[in-house]
């Protein structure tokens, strides 16, 4: 890891932590600037195994990274960018789904579609406004006919089957069906968020409060042997554990997003 990059990532978890205990807007943006390279380069990567635009995928993206920026917890030890990957392109992939074809365009259309969207952003770039439809079908050596049924092409897609291929390459395929949500998956990390944020809650107690709760419901001891352990009496053991519930019930209710003035 180059200094640079552990001065970006020590700044952006000194910004995770402080939007933790103050979760603002200012914050939040702040730490969207400083991870966005995260999402050019997911959306980088799934730009080349679909049709969809780069600029679209990445819009999409940093949706998925607001996400995450809202849902981290810093003291569970992870790295943020491990975190925040399923959820970018966990986002760019439902937008995929959400685009997916019914009608099966020609690889021929799909080709020349994506290509005039290259020449689109060189056209633009050249010109410094946003090129016409002639001047894109002329760069491309098609009639500006055969241009705008590509574009209709591309543009007005059904839902396909979920074996139908919404894009291909050389080396990599999507069908319908990889972009759709994954119910068991997402169960899955809805849990993860859970536990991680009981964890949050419970590491927030005091140390024999925590261990009475951990004793009693992760290790099913009884208050008489929990007691013993931790030097109490098993009447200490209930008050300890009914108030400590009832601290991690406070800390986890929801936050109110705070707008910096």
């Amino acid at each position: 890891m180059t200094a640079t990059q552990s001065s970006l990532r020590s700044r952006s978890m000194e910004l995770l932590m402080a939007y933790q205990h103050n979760p603002s807007v200012v914050i939040r943006n702040k730490l969207v600037r400083l991870n966005a390279g995260l999402v050019r380069k997911i959306a980088h990567r799934v730009s080349h195994q679909c049709s969809e635009p780069y600029e679209d995928l990445e819009q999409i993206g940093y949706i998925g990274l607001i996400r995450a920026v809202e849902r981290f917890d810093p003291t569970q030890g992870c790295a943020f960018s491990s975190f925040a990957v399923p959820y970018i392109r966990g986002e760019m992939l439902h937008f995929l789904r959400d685009r997916g074809s019914a009608v099966k365009v020609p690889r021929r259309l799909q080709d020349m579609q994506k290509e005039g969207q290259r020449v689109r952003l060189t056209l633009t770039k050249i010109l410094g406004h946003e090129p016409t439809d002639a001047q894109v079908a002329n760069a491309l050596g098609v009639s500006l006919y055969e241009w705008r049924e590509i574009k209709i092409a591309a543009k007005n897609r059904l839902p396909l089957s979920l074996d139908a291929m919404v894009c291909q390459q050389m080396d990599a395929q999507i069908t319908l069906g990889d972009t759709l949500p994954d119910t068991h998956y997402q169960t899955l990390q809805r849990l993860e968020e859970d536990r991680q944020q009981l964890q949050g809650a419970l590491n927030q107690l005091e140390e024999k409060t925590r261990a009475a709760i951990e004793f009693v419901f992760f290790n099913d001891l009884s208050r008489k042997e929990v007691a013993e352990r931790i030097g109490v009496s098993p009447m200490t053991v209930t008050r300890r554990i009914q108030r400590g519930l009832e601290q991690m019930v406070a800390l986890l209710q929801p936050q109110v997003l705070q707008t910096d003035p």
